[in-house]
């Protein structure tokens, strides 16, 4: 299934919140929705998932108008908001079957439905509790299973990661991969760029309600990161390090990461040899150089200004 937003643009009296973006992706795909605070995320994510209307454009699901026909565009999309709202006398297992049964499903079929998206993201040994006795991480995969109880081809999460501890986020990470692995589109938005780098097949960058980048992850950081960057570690010296760096030309940014020292290189691979040949004809005894991929976290500083609308 291809999902195309086109020209999307939705006003609010006078304030512009997503000002005419396009962009589109496949089933089996991850795709990451990147901006700060205020750019417009989600207000297109609730207009992608038929729960508000543009005030121009369309989201298209295999030509399905998702603001001609949002009932039947419906029944393909699992939506996540950034914030479960708690129901104070509501167990896990009614909330989830509650949705089950929105989302039309009767008898058995829900039964199951129900049961199989509890076990699989790993909610069956709380399935009893009240919401509100939940930590965040387990409200976010009650709210990942209510997503995914009607089985839809396409999911749209936002924030999913937002408050979890680092096993969770792995957790989440692994199941995201899982479910694009089962054929699903994935549109998320977060704002932890160095996990979506791994997960994502693209992306998209936006900020006042306009897209400033898009395309695969590795387009879009070949397009936005012409400089090398590098991890250099050596034995000792590592103070004296960073002064030598600053002294050739075409060396930027030396700092500090830990026990080795990142730095960028213009030019080619033959400007960044001439940089290990030098430090180790001077007597520093390196024991690791190697070149570091950029990711979404770069980019994302790179191409934004912190603009609001």
């Amino acid at each position: 299934m291809k999902i195309a937003v086109e020209n999307l643009r939705r006003e609010f009296g006078e304030t512009i919140a997503v000002d005419s973006i396009s962009f589109s992706f496949d089933s089996g795909q991850i795709y990451g929705f990147v901006g700060p605070n205020g750019a417009g995320k989600t207000t297109t994510m609730r207009i992608m998932a038929s729960l508000d209307e543009p005030t121009s454009g369309d989201v298209r699901l295999d030509g399905l108008s998702v603001v001609e026909d949002p009932e039947r565009a419906r029944q393909h999309i699992g939506f996540m908001p950034d914030e479960i709202r708690v129901y104070f006398d509501t167990t896990v297992h009614d909330y989830v079957d509650f949705f089950a049964r929105a989302a039309g499903l009767k008898g058995s079929t829900r039964e199951d439905a129900v049961a199989d998206v509890v076990k699989f993201t790993g909610v069956d040994g709380i399935r009893d509790k009240y919401l509100r006795a939940l930590s965040k991480g387990m409200k976010q995969r009650v709210s990942l299973a209510r997503a995914l109880v009607s089985d839809p081809q396409i999911l749209i999460l936002d924030e999913p990661a937002a408050g979890l501890d680092p096993r969770a986020r792995i957790e989440l990470r692994e199941l995201l991969i899982l479910l694009a692995d089962q054929g699903k589109a994935i549109f998320v938005s977060s704002h932890i760029l160095t996990e979506l780098t791994e997960i994502c097949h693209g992306v998209v960058i936006i900020e006042a309600g306009r897209i400033l980048e898009q395309g695969s992850i590795d387009e879009v950081i070949e397009k936005r990161a012409p400089k090398r960057t590098y991890a250099l570690r050596v034995v000792e010296h590592q103070d004296r390090l960073v002064r030598d760096l600053l002294q050739f030309p075409y060396v930027e940014h030396p700092r500090p990461a830990g026990h080795e020292i990142h730095f960028e290189v213009e030019g080619t691979e033959a400007n960044a040899f001439e940089v290990l040949n030098h430090l180790v004809g001077h007597g520093y005894r390196v024991v690791e150089f190697r070149q570091t991929k950029a990711n979404l976290e770069d980019i994302f500083m790179n191409v934004t200004e912190g603009k609001l609308q």
